[in-house]
């Protein structure tokens, strides 16, 4: 049997911004409690340094990026490092759907970034599960229904 496809994710990095935390918070909560065995993290930060590994990782795995702001730099140094982005997330566009969580801090979020970011890991998971529904379809290969 084949092993699962690895979605790679890719959050922003804007240290210091609630939204950017939002976005980690996010990517984590995916990663470590929701879709382990179907994820995996990339930091941004080892993308704009050019780091081997990460780059590979990009390039050859369906790739998913949270933007935290309009400069969308997650997205953006993912199309630059050759990856094959399936899926790009703004977390405004998320707190647009969820307004009732109102997101505030940076290193610690209040209960409505918590919301928010669990509302967005969500919906990140179930673009991975998509995925995996996919290759899950493509290795059926034509047999009888």
């Amino acid at each position: 049997m084949n092993e699962p496809t690895r979605v790679v994710i890719v959050p922003c990095s804007g240290i210091g911004k609630t939204y950017g935390t939002v976005s980690r918070e996010a990517a984590y909560e995916v990663i470590e409690e929701l879709r382990p065995e179907t994820s995996q993290l990339v930091a941004l930060s080892k993308l704009v340094l050019g780091e081997e590994n990460a780059r590979a990782a990009v390039a050859a795995n369906p790739t998913i990026t949270i933007d935290g702001c309009k400069l969308a730099c997650a997205t953006k140094m993912v199309q630059e490092s050759g990856g094959g982005i399936i899926q790009d997330f703004a977390v405004l566009d998320v707190y647009r759907r969820y307004r009732k969580f109102k997101p505030q801090g940076i290193a610690e979020l209040n209960e409505g970034g918590q919301q928010l970011a669990h509302a967005l890991a969500e919906e990140v998971a179930a673009v991975v599960d998509a995925v995996g529904q996919d290759d899950l379809l493509s290795n059926e290969g034509g047999g009888n229904a």
